[in-house]
């Protein structure tokens, strides 16, 4: 396996954070390790390539491993965890630098909701009894055939 995949300073943050693989009773085949499914997963992020198409010189298994164990970890929140603890290593080294960091409705909920929309003033005469005319949906005059068509005209 290609090691400078998953770099040797890395696997040891992250081994602790993946969930442990259950037992096998009936048997079956040999787990892919993790730490070449990480680097299977990196190399397909990285390059972009298809998840079929990854390169079984790599050591990493096939794809569609990858492509589930990293189902797997996301459901699990291995990928949350991660991003947690390499960010409190950052802190504690002093090498995060927060002048640079910004947030945005899309990372962070807004507390007790956002303010809802007024409600939509309705038509004077829907409120006098009368159903207004709708502005998308009008009739349209009957259409007869081209003079081409064979058809006469109904």
């Amino acid at each position: 396996m290609n090691t400078s995949l998953v770099p040797d300073e890395l696997w040891p943050i992250i081994a602790p954070l993946l969930p442990r693989e259950r037992p096998k009773p009936r048997g079956g085949r040999p787990r892919v390790p993790d730490r070449a499914a990480l680097g299977g997963i990196l190399f397909v992020l990285r390059s972009g390539i298809p998840w079929e198409m990854l390169p079984p010189q790599l050591g990493c298994g096939a794809g569609m491993t990858c492509w589930r164990r990293l189902r797997d970890w996301q459901h699990a929140g291995v990928w949350r965890r991660l991003q947690r603890e390499l960010l409190r290593r950052l802190s504690d080294a002093d090498q995060l630098d927060w002048s640079r960091a910004s947030i945005d409705s899309a990372s962070i909920a807004a507390k007790k909701g956002g303010r809802r929309p007024a409600r939509i003033q309705r038509i004077a005469a829907e409120a006098a009894g009368h159903r207004a005319r709708s502005a998308m949906l009008w009739s349209t005059p009957r259409a007869f055939p081209s003079h081409k068509s064979s058809r006469p005209p109904t």
